[in-house]
């Protein structure tokens, strides 16, 4: 079933007794798209668009689209030899694991397992931060307001946001020690480039 299309060019708008609350329906040319209420959601643009006849969807879907989606883990890249690679896809073949990667995860994991007491002894030795940490222009507008100058220490994932420019991460971050990834811009990763340890 094709989406109702309707041409909007106003504020005011006559809704169609048929339409239903929380059914898609589709915005076409310039004009305000507005909600079963009446009241004025988002200009819209040339191209159409689909909108929530309520409009609850498209402010969710505008504030998801504005957060910075970050991985959840980082490829890298491995040097194994013949017989070792052999014995995991043999493992894999006969349904121990399910691919390649599940094992080398699987192994890692149980090698952690087994040195849980000395991590956790360094981790607290180093004051790091576990896990994903990320620090936006308001939390160094903070930190330079308060004369304070930050020490990044995290194991895991550092993301330095897209709104930090670069003269202000160099005023505010006095070292960053990551154990894992650092995402960061090339101009911000540049402005640090000598405490980035």
């Amino acid at each position: 079933m094709k989406p109702l299309v309707l041409a909007l060019t106003s504020l005011r708008m006559e809704m169609p007794p048929n339409l239903e609350r929380g059914r898609s329906y589709r915005c076409a040319g310039r004009g305000w798209a507005v909600n079963a209420a009446g009241r004025p959601l988002k200009a819209c643009p040339d191209a159409p668009i689909t909108i929530s006849l309520d409009g609850e969807r498209m402010e969710e879907m505008a504030s998801t689209a504005q957060q910075v989606r970050t991985p959840d883990s980082e490829k890298i890249t491995i040097n194994l030899g013949y017989v070792d690679l052999g014995h995991i896809d043999l493992l894999v073949q006969d349904g121990f694991y399910s691919n390649r990667t599940d094992f080398i995860r699987t192994a890692i994991r149980n090698l952690f397992d087994r040195h849980t007491d000395a991590v956790k002894h360094s981790v607290t030795r180093q004051h790091l931060e576990l896990g994903l940490r990320q620090y936006n222009r308001q939390d160094l507008e903070a930190a330079k307001a308060a004369g304070e100058r930050l020490r990044i220490q995290v194991l895991g994932l550092a993301v330095i946001a897209a709104d930090v420019p670069p003269e202000l991460a160099a005023e505010t971050i006095a070292s960053v020690h990551v154990l894992g990834a650092l995402h960061a811009s090339p101009a911000v990763k540049a402005a640090l480039g000598d405490r980035i340890h």
